[in-house]
């Protein structure tokens, strides 16, 4: 089945919910979406309100009880949980708020993780990875550890983690939220540049007005479903 649009992702109908002491909690209620390639959409909502459920099966972590997820013509809703991960690992880079680094690996090690799971060889991903810790001014803290890294510069390094391997989505998932003010108009003017520069499509999680404000548009999740902010 292929499908009816032509945008990147067009979320059509979608559901989903859980199961808290027996009792059926119902998360989403059929959201409609649809995001074109290389724009940057914020996702505001209050706490509870599914943002992170919706950002889990927009980028194939999960499946929705009901509904369709098409990136371009794949449909995420019917694939598989082997299927989905492949998907995700060509397709989809992550950005959390608490940074989500390795520790036991370094900077460079921390960066070239998606290619590795990807199969790129050493040849190729490392010089990758060097250049882009470079354009974030990282070069000297490539054989460093995360723990050495100040909170920004540990940030910085999720950034280019979740860049290197071209994907065509991007999911931050509140980025500053673990920052302080400064440090993360720093990291959002870095995430800006990049993304736009590589026209890698992203979707902005945050409950910050100032934050979402940076996006080409808002959408705020209310009552399980999604309505035009800006």
């Amino acid at each position: 089945m292929t499908s009816p649009f032509s945008d990147l992702l067009s979320l059509n109908n979608v559901s989903h919910g859980y199961l808290e002491a027996g009792v059926r909690r119902e998360v989403l209620l059929g959201v409609n979406l649809r995001i074109q390639s290389g724009e940057q959409l914020a996702l505001v909502g209050q706490s509870g309100s599914g943002k992170s459920t919706l950002m889990h099966l927009i980028g194939g972590l999960d499946a929705p009880l009901s509904g369709e997820i098409y990136f371009e013509n794949t449909d995420l809703a019917a694939m598989r949980e082997p299927e989905r991960t492949l998907w995700r690992r060509q397709n989809v880079g992550f950005i959390y708020q608490f940074f989500n680094l390795i520790p036991t690996l370094t900077v460079l090690e921390n960066v070239l993780l998606p290619l590795e799971l990807n199969g790129t060889p050493e040849s190729i991903g490392r010089p990758a990875g060097l250049d882009l810790l470079s354009e974030v001014g990282l070069a000297d803290r490539a054989e460093s550890y995360p723990d050495r890294l100040s909170g920004g510069e540990q940030q910085r390094v999720a950034i280019i983690r979740a860049l290197i391997h071209q994907p065509r989505l991007v999911l931050a998932d509140e980025p500053t939220g673990n920052l302080d003010a400064a440090t993360g108009e720093q990291v959002l003017d870095l995430l800006d540049r990049l993304v736009r520069a590589k026209g890698h499509t992203l979707i902005l999680v945050t409950h910050s007005a100032e934050v979402a404000r940076r996006a080409d548009r808002i959408v705020r999740l209310v009552d399980g479903q999604l309505a035009l902010e800006a």
